[in-house]
């Protein structure tokens, strides 16, 4: 008959190798001078190894079930990894807009600081004031010409009229009074 190893046992009836010593030690099984042990012997205590090569099938179609779940796992992994690349890309072009658009308001914000800044051309500057001091000085010396403007709005008589008069006699205001001075100090 024909002799097995305990590995190759193990491997035919889909049990673990201590499961096979555990059988030896109690004496169930013994092993042959060359240390196997007899197939008639095995089917004697585990029965027909038929029955057990299904088991050995169903650990097969297990391990088909776990790679195909593994698998399963492996795809859904990749979608996730492609939203998180498609999320990425969709918020990089999102910040670049929001950069090209704050780039956009620095530089309207430039242009009106520049804006501002400039002279007006109808106001003076320092050295224009300089310029027209001493005009207007040789004006105030000599007040018999006067440059007439015509702007429309006013007269030839009002441009010659440009002082106002004042009243010769001005009455002083009375002094302010505070609160408690209107109780303890007498009008005077």
């Amino acid at each position: 008959m024909k002799s097995l190893s305990v590995i190759e046992l193990s491997k035919l009836y889909g049990m673990t190798r201590q499961a096979v010593y555990k059988q030896i030690n109690k004496g169930n099984l013994s092993k042959n001078s060359d240390g196997k042990i007899d197939l008639s012997e095995a089917i004697r205590v585990f029965g027909e190894p038929s029955k057990h090569v299904n088991s050995s099938q169903t650990t097969e179609t297990r391990k088909l079930s776990e790679v195909h779940l593994l698998e399963q796992q492996v795809h859904m992994l990749q979608k996730q990894l492609e939203q998180a690349h498609d999320r990425e890309k969709f918020q990089r072009d999102e910040l670049k807009a929001k950069n090209d658009q704050l780039h956009v308001k620095d530089e309207q914000i430039e242009a009106i600081q520049r804006l501002l800044e400039a002279p007006k051309p109808n106001m003076t500057t320092f050295t224009d004031q300089e310029s027209v001091q001493p005009n207007m000085a040789k004006t105030a010396n000599e007040p018999d010409k006067v440059e007439a403007k015509h702007d429309g709005l006013t007269t030839s008589v009002e441009t010659e009229n440009k002082r106002i008069p004042v009243p010769e006699h001005i009455e002083e205001e009375p002094e302010k009074r505070g609160f408690w001075s209107r109780f303890f100090k007498p009008y005077g």
